[in-house]
């Protein structure tokens, strides 16, 4: 990750060192001899790709501004807070460079976000720079925020994957003054979001609320939520199949841990890792017919490209990486998050701290990662023989089961053909915007003594 910040080579020698055939569960791709796509050889071929959604947020609910986002690598969910204005500026000015989307985590929108980036703002239990007085949601706040900032889609967040069921906790030592009038809050005073949002109680509610916040601001609408009970996830599903109202996109945090602090008992062992989680959510929304309406986000460990390709290959559109992005910024993993003590002044509201981490200097690291991410996935799709990791199909990847055997994905998580793809449709259209887009493999032309074509 390091050295793809810095766009050092980030090659290794010597072959693997994983012990594939005794690992159980390990992925292995399916490359094509020949197909449509070949990819480059060159270290920096396709890093300057653009690599675009292959669906519309927010289309199929004819929202007013629905958009096609332009890279299917985004920044995860982290709050103005939690982590520095100066980590989060560099990460606004690293979106910016490479043309991807910020979501801004439940802390509401600082001016450290406004440095390009354009934004999925996340509203959250407590309803950070979105409420009154008396901590309530008050839509004209919300209005008046997202027509003064580059804001692109709304993501109400249920759960996140580092601790389902649990508010957010920013202790006083973090509250600033600033960090407290970005977030409508008492200065110097442990901050602690509410395990559960006061405007709706169950999805037949959450709905309604949905579908008013996207007519009032016209913005597409999605949630934001790990995966435990199941009940749910049908309960959403049905109602949207029987009565038209719906999210226009689903995010799925894996319970692998996320970028937030938790009881460990929480990070460990509560809500089901991503892949799993993941796959059921999508097979109950492809069974009613929904999954194509949708457009279907996943985090979790994501920002590892062979995690990312088994995401799409599930169905996945786009992607989240957060604690990716903060390796790029310089973390080092000290896990001190939660004690305002950050040694890189990532994730600390110390300013002796904070004073070397110089957004000019981390934006481009920032924007260096996701850009090889993106080389690396359009590389990884055009082996297999596609022009973007959208279309790429699960009986393309095995998960191995040990020494002896292996299954498709699709049989794994117990999909049914033509799940985990676009539309037709969208098919279709991606493959127009790649066209001129994907990287052709350098070869020479045919010599006169090859075979006729």
């Amino acid at each position: 990750m390091y050295a793809s910040a810095k766009q050092e080579n980030n090659y290794f020698s010597f072959g693997t060192d994983n012990d594939i055939e005794y690992t159980s569960g390990y992925p292995v791709i399916r490359h094509r001899t020949f197909g449509r796509s070949i990819p480059a050889s060159a270290p920096r071929a396709a890093l300057d790709v653009e690599l675009p959604a292959a669906k519309v947020i927010g289309a199929a609910r004819n929202r007013a501004q629905a958009f096609r986002p332009q890279a299917v690598v985004n920044i995860g969910a982290m709050s103005f807070g939690s982590l520095s204005g100066k980590a989060i500026e560099a990460l606004n000015r690293g979106a910016a460079l490479a043309g991807c989307l910020h979501n801004t985590g439940e802390g509401g929108i600082s001016r450290y976000h406004r440095h390009g980036g354009e934004l999925i703002f996340q509203i959250g239990t407590a309803y950070f720079g979105c409420r009154d007085a008396e901590g309530r949601f008050d839509l004209a706040r919300l209005k008046d925020l997202v027509a003064g900032a580059p804001v692109r889609a709304l993501e109400i967040k249920l759960s996140q994957g580092a601790k389902p069921t649990l508010g957010g906790v920013l202790p006083a030592a973090k509250v600033s003054a600033e960090i407290a009038a970005t977030r409508g809050i008492p200065e110097g005073r442990d901050c602690v979001s509410p395990s559960r949002h006061a405007e709706f109680t169950d999805a037949d509610s959450m709905l309604d609320w949905v579908e008013m916040l996207a007519a009032e601001t016209g913005l597409p609408v999605g949630i934001k939520s790990a995966v435990g009970d199941l009940d749910f996830w049908e309960q959403l599903t049905d109602l949207m199949r029987d009565t038209g109202r719906g999210v226009d996109f689903v995010s799925i945090d894996g319970g692998e841990g996320g970028t937030g602090a938790a009881p460990l008992i929480f990070t460990d062992t509560v809500s089901l890792p991503f892949q799993l989680g993941f796959a059921e959510v999508y097979r109950i929304f492809a069974e009613r017919g929904l999954h194509e309406q949708v457009t279907f986000i996943g985090s979790g460990k994501l920002g590892l490209p062979d995690n990312a390709v088994v995401a799409f290959a599930l169905g996945c559109d786009m992607v989240y990486a957060a604690r990716e992005s903060m390796l790029a910024l310089g973390c080092i993993q000290a896990k001190k998050c939660h004690t305002d003590t950050c040694p890189t002044g990532v994730a600390t509201q110390n300013a002796w701290l904070t004073r070397g981490l110089v957004p000019d200097d981390k934006a481009p690291r920032v924007a260096n990662y996701i850009r090889t991410l993106r080389r690396d996935l359009v590389k990884v799709a055009e082996a297999c023989g596609v022009e973007h990791p959208g279309l790429i199909s699960g009986d393309l990847i095995d998960i191995l089961d040990g020494h002896t055997s292996a299954r498709s994905l699709y049989e794994v998580y117990g999909y049914q053909p033509g799940m985990g793809l676009p539309s037709a449709e969208d098919r279709a259209e991606i493959l127009r915007l790649m066209a001129d887009r994907a990287t052709r493999g350098g070869s020479a032309p045919p010599s006169h003594s090859a075979p006729a074509r």
